[in-house]
């Protein structure tokens, strides 16, 4: 009878130094990267530079249209490249603009034209580079050292006086005699042939009866600009009365100049009263008297109306029959 073969338990020193120790080789792991054929990399680096030059492109036809808002340093802008259509700045309208800007930064780009390589010009957006400049000059930091802007190249100064009045219309507004400066500094300029055109060109979107009124401005500034301290408060009615009261008498002008520079008024409630006095002046200076209301006189169904000299009376509610009467008396009386 055969023997079985007893199993013995396995010996600890099955893998010991004098086994050689057999490990898998990572390269039979994991098998070789085949390697892509020439042509298909050659694609594909051509597909990468083509997507890196339409990116180019779009950036470059962003930035020559002014869609791409960039950095401008506030050295590099010059804020007088256009007469400025505001003249009057409100304080606290100012001061919430600083501190809302101090708190969230520039909310919207404002605009500019580039005028050379590293100069720009102000076409619009005055407050809020004078804010960032205010804060810059408070603070020194660099967060507030450069200005968020668009570039434009409009194809006329025309075109880029239109943007900034624009802008200021629909954000701010303008008063009536900030209007009218603009258009007759636009026309001193040559920017418009005349103070008519840059009306029109400058206020197209507004009615006729508005724009012949801001014209009346206009004489107001010609006459009194130098001399006017509040000219951006005078109310329309004051005004338009004013501008007609220059028209009418043409040294009016001169006087009120010199009763401007001699009274200094400091507030814009009291250079309104003082322009409202000398306008109803007479032309020796005086204060022109309102005329006197025309007396009425009733009798029976009748009422007389005398002129405030006396020389005329007009009498109504007569009959034809009174009429004729009354003629056949007058001429009894010559």
């Amino acid at each position: 009878m055969a023997k079985r073969k007893r199993l013995t338990p396995a010996r600890a020193d099955f893998q010991s130094s004098g086994t050689p120790d057999i490990t898998p080789e990572t390269k039979s792991m994991f098998p070789p990267v085949q390697s892509a054929p020439p042509i298909a990399q050659v694609a594909g680096d051509t597909a990468l530079q083509a997507a890196v030059d339409d990116l180019s492109a779009e950036i470059r036809t962003a930035r020559a249209e002014g869609r791409l808002v960039q950095q401008i340093p506030l050295m590099a802008i010059e804020e007088a490249h256009l007469v400025r259509d505001r003249i009057a700045v409100d304080g606290e309208e100012m001061s919430a603009l600083v501190e809302s800007i101090r708190a969230r930064g520039q909310q919207t780009p404002i605009e500019l034209v580039q005028l050379a390589e590293d100069r720009f010009g102000l076409i619009s957006g005055w407050r809020r580079l004078t804010a960032l400049k205010a804060l810059h000059a408070e603070t020194g930091e660099d967060r507030f050292a450069t200005v968020q802007a668009l570039l434009r190249r409009p194809e006329s100064a025309s075109d880029a006086y239109l943007a900034m009045v624009e802008e200021n219309e629909i954000r701010v507004g303008l008063s009536y005699y900030e209007r009218a400066r603009i258009a007759a500094r636009a026309a001193e300029q040559g920017v418009y042939p005349d103070e008519a055109s840059a009306l029109r060109g400058l206020f197209a979107s507004v009615s006729r009866a508005k724009r012949s009124k801001i014209g009346s401005f206009i004489t107001i500034y010609h006459a009194l600009d130098d001399h006017l301290r509040f000219a951006a408060a005078i109310p329309e009615r004051l005004g338009l009365s004013l501008s007609k009261a220059l028209k009418g008498d043409p040294a009016l002008g001169v006087r009120i100049a010199r009763e401007l520079n001699k009274a200094q008024p400091d507030t814009a409630e009291a250079e309104a009263a003082l322009l409202s006095g000398l306008s109803r002046a007479g032309p020796g200076g005086e204060q022109a008297q309102e005329p006197p209301t025309p007396e009425k006189e009733t009798i029976g169904p009748f009422t007389l109306t005398w002129s405030a000299s006396g020389e005329t009376v007009m009498l109504t509610g007569m009959s034809d029959t009174l009429q004729k009467r009354l003629k056949i008396w007058l001429a009894e009386q010559v």
